[in-house]
């Protein structure tokens, strides 16, 4: 079968092909007629969120706050261990993720009143810890640029990961905020092949052009990184070698990965996903899936369910640590992030004095 090939039945440029029924039926968002399921545009919707910082004390993520300028994703990941947080707003796990999208136009002015709280104590803050904060709508709204800007003032320190080059059009913040040692960009990269990308993560940037990202930023003086993340069975697990070397060439000093987990409606998603693309290997996939996250697709055990238990868990995290070295990336440091520098932002008077 060819892969590249775009099935009739799956919406072109989209990373499910339907709606998978959601755990909230009592929510239900509904399409335009004749809208779906042959062609689905993009629709923005404004979240009126009144806060934007959220907090986490998963012993299996390595940061306690986080901030997502959209809710739901353009880049349409198959995979997207996000996706079933659609449905607490009404929508599906499935197309409505990736073409339904909540945007926090006020998220800069949320943040900028947030650091400004006497009661606020700076730590590394993840940029996009669920959704893209770098998806095609960003190069329009520049709602993640904006909010740069209010860290890149407060001195803040910041960790991204993204799938898009469209990261570099900031590099005038991320150089600022490198000064004070309070950035680093991780570059999701899952596969080097540009057809199975495509397939995979039908709208976010093809790998060479996130290879080519993290070299400007790497040769800017921006710490940067590689995740390998997820490492899907008999799909993309081989290619972890390739990644973490084409990383390394580009600058990485760090490399992190994950196994793929599919949690509620997501393994629906990727099923279908698996049965237009790869019909000879579904059954292979989601038992070695099974077999890596204690017979179920996703393991909620902290410490089990990111890097998975069994035979394959172990030979990805034996390739990863092997590939760590040969690729010269474990000999590499990223600095350690500092909040040193940290001042509260104006609040319609002067800049808090940084000393």
């Amino acid at each position: 079968m060819d892969p590249t090939a775009q099935p009739p039945t799956r919406p072109r440029g989209r990373g499910a092909g339907e709606n998978p029924d959601q755990r909230f039926s009592q929510l239900h968002v509904t399409y335009e007629e004749g809208e779906a399921p042959a062609k689905v545009k993009t629709k923005f919707f404004i979240d009126h969120s009144q806060s934007v910082i959220s907090k986490n004390d998963s012993p299996d993520i390595g940061f306690s706050i986080s901030l997502n300028p959209y809710r739901g994703c353009e880049h349409g990941c198959a995979y997207c261990y996000a996706r079933p947080t659609h449905e607490y707003l009404g929508f599906s796990a499935g197309l409505d993720f990736e073409s339904r999208i909540m945007v926090k136009q006020d998220a800069p002015e949320l943040l900028r009143a947030a650091l400004a709280k006497p009661s606020y104590k700076p730590s590394t803050m993840a940029l996009s810890g669920v959704t893209d904060c770098y998806q095609p709508v960003e190069k329009k709204l520049r709602i993640t640029r904006r909010c740069l800007e209010v860290l890149a003032e407060c001195r803040h320190p910041v960790s991204i990961i993204t799938k898009n080059h469209l990261v570099v059009r900031d590099l005038d913040l991320l150089k600022e905020l490198a000064k004070y040692q309070a950035v680093v960009v991780f570059f999701s990269i899952t596969s080097l092949d540009p057809k199975l990308a495509h397939i995979l993560e039908p709208r976010a940037s093809a790998p060479q052009q996130r290879l080519e990202a993290m070299r400007t930023l790497h040769e800017a003086g921006i710490p940067v990184g590689v995740s390998s993340a997820p490492m899907i069975p008999a799909i993309n697990d081989h290619e972890m070698p390739a990644i973490l070397e084409a990383a390394a060439k580009c600058g990485a000093a760090g490399a992190a990965y994950t196994v793929v987990r599919l949690p509620f409606s997501v393994k629906e998603v990727f099923a279908s996903w698996l049965d237009e693309y790869f019909p000879d290997r579904k059954e292979k996939v989601l038992g070695r899936i099974r077999e890596c996250q204690g017979e179920t697709l996703a393991h909620r055990d902290f410490g089990t369910r990111m890097h998975g238990e069994g035979v394959w868990a172990e030979q990805i995290e034996q390739v990863f640590r092997v590939s760590k070295i040969r690729s010269g990336i474990a000999a590499r440091k990223i600095p350690k992030m500092s909040s040193a520098s940290f001042r509260r932002p104006a609040m319609g008077g002067q800049m808090e004095l940084g000393i």
